[in-house]
């Protein structure tokens, strides 16, 4: 389905804006990136102190939740939280869609988190050892833990992906549905609350993430 007035589109990609959204949040932290490198000071002013304040808010979660070395993971969860906010506001902007209305973006996204977390859980108590937490603390009860943590792990990716793709893409007909039949009044405020929403899908996502971590690098279990 194409968008029925786009700014940005690329040839070849008219059918798949989600792409073409997700390329211009990517170039936009880029440049972000290489302007507050390019500007360091000792104290931070700007969008320097901006950014550090986010970094030490998700260290801060990440130490509290996934505990201690928790913040080797900033990599992934900083970009999940500052792409998926993002994403989830540039739809509001008209002309502009959100990559995470798509069920493809957040299927990748999710599909990261789900190969990362598993891998830090072998490679914190090796194979065996991650493979025995499948199986729950009694023994005798193994037979009937194991394919229902399995199948847990398994829909994770999924109820990831269809959570944020659900709520986002809701949100985007809903505006567009109530721009047609009352135009400017009720779209304005169903805006204001899409902000808060997205915000809060973005908190919910990277809470899940660093639970999931927490749960595949915790050593009781």
């Amino acid at each position: 389905m194409t968008e029925p007035l786009l700014y940005i589109t690329i040839p070849g990609l008219e059918h798949a804006p989600h792409v073409t959204y997700t390329w211009v949040i990517m170039i936009l932290f880029t440049v972000l990136a290489l302007t507050v490198r390019a500007s360091l000071k000792v104290v931070p002013t700007g969008w320097q102190n901006a950014v550090e304040a986010i970094a030490v808010t998700l260290v801060d979660s990440m130490e509290g939740i996934i505990g201690h070395g928790g913040s080797r993971f900033l990599p992934l969860i900083g970009a999940l939280a500052l792409f998926v906010c993002s994403a989830n506001l540039i739809g509001l902007i008209p002309g502009c869609t959100s990559p995470t209305a798509n069920v493809n973006t957040n299927l990748a996204m999710a599909t990261v988190v789900f190969l990362t977390y598993n891998s830090a859980g072998i490679q914190k108590q090796g194979l065996v050892g991650y493979i025995k937490h499948f199986m729950g603390p009694v023994w005798w009860l193994s037979w009937l833990i194991f394919p229902i943590e399995i199948i847990s792990h398994l829909a994770r990716p999924i109820t990831l992906t269809m959570r944020l793709f659900g709520n986002i893409k809701g949100e985007d007909l809903v505006i567009l549905v109530l721009g047609i039949i009352v135009p400017l009044i009720l779209p304005m405020f169903m805006m204001a609350f899409a902000v808060f929403t997205s915000v809060l899908q973005t908190v919910v996502f990277v809470l899940l993430t660093m639970v999931y971590l927490q749960g595949a690098t915790a050593e009781e279990h």
